[in-house]
């Protein structure tokens, strides 16, 4: 049976290790690789790495970073930034990285996900579809890409099921609106998410606790659930610290939400 993962998530901007808040001001945090090396030693579940510049700059993947965290990392790895193409996926898989997301190519061209899943295997395929709310009332939202910066029609649960149809392994949902608030996640997006797609899922964007975490567990069962600041940052004053619980505290952690787990669907 699959288990919940706990996943943190490191943001790239100029070669450093930052993080944002609603996608916004990033603020250096350290180095991208001594990040991993920390994660390495408390032995995280899985990590993902966003390059926030490639897409946005209309630029490659950096190759020489991916190498390099591929080298060190010891825990299933992600990368997403500037992947566009099956030629580039495969690449990065050949260098020891276990999944490429894709966000922009997969929303402009659906068929950019199945050529990719044909090239390394669907389980190997995520889509990262960032979403902020949209209205006078802030009820409906939007999915954007290009570090928020452009939008795109449809709604974000449709988008999700097609891209699970083209191909994509997993669905990582980034809410924009709450990403570096560390006021808990949007469980009710998450939740219809959950129901709406066969695929495993990860949840990003609010995490401000543990107790967040047990709690996207407990509304939505088999998940992932990522966080940057709640990883990064230590106390009111978010000083930077790369944290992690251990391995003790997160089978605690996960306990606590077990229960609700038989009442939910296994991805």
């Amino acid at each position: 049976m699959l288990r919940p993962r706990i996943t943190p998530c490191l943001l790239v901007h100029e070669g450093g290790l930052v993080k944002t808040v609603a996608f916004k001001n990033p603020k250096y945090v350290g180095d991208p690789i001594n990040a991993v090396r920390i994660f390495n030693e408390k032995e995280a579940d899985e990590l993902i790495v966003l390059d926030i510049d490639a897409t946005a700059r209309g630029r490659e993947p950096d190759y020489k970073l991916i190498a390099d965290l591929a080298a060190e990392c010891r825990m299933p790895l992600c990368y997403g930034g500037g992947v566009r193409t099956a030629e580039q996926a495969k690449r990065i898989i050949g260098l020891g990285v276990e999944k490429v997301s894709l966000s922009a190519a997969a929303i402009e061209d659906p068929g950019t996900v199945t050529r990719i899943a044909d090239a390394v295997g669907r389980q190997s395929v995520a889509v990262v579809i960032d979403v902020r709310k949209r209205g006078f009332l802030g009820q409906a939202l939007e999915v954007c890409t290009h570090n928020a910066t452009r939008a795109h029609r449809g709604d974000p649960i449709e988008l999700a099921q097609r891209m699970q149809q083209a191909g994509a392994g997993e669905i990582i949902f980034n809410s924009v609106d709450r990403d570096g608030q560390m006021k808990g996640y949007d469980l009710a997006t998450a939740r219809k998410l959950r129901e709406a797609v066969q695929v495993p899922i990860t949840i990003l964007g609010g995490a401000g606790s543990l107790d967040d975490l047990v709690a996207l567990v407990r509304e939505c069962g088999v998940v992932g659930a990522a966080a940057g600041s709640l990883f990064v940052f230590k106390g009111q004053y978010r000083a930077v610290l790369i944290n992690y619980p251990n391995p003790a505290r997160k089978d605690e952690l996960l306990r606590a939400a077990v229960p609700a787990l038989a009442e939910k669907r296994i991805a």
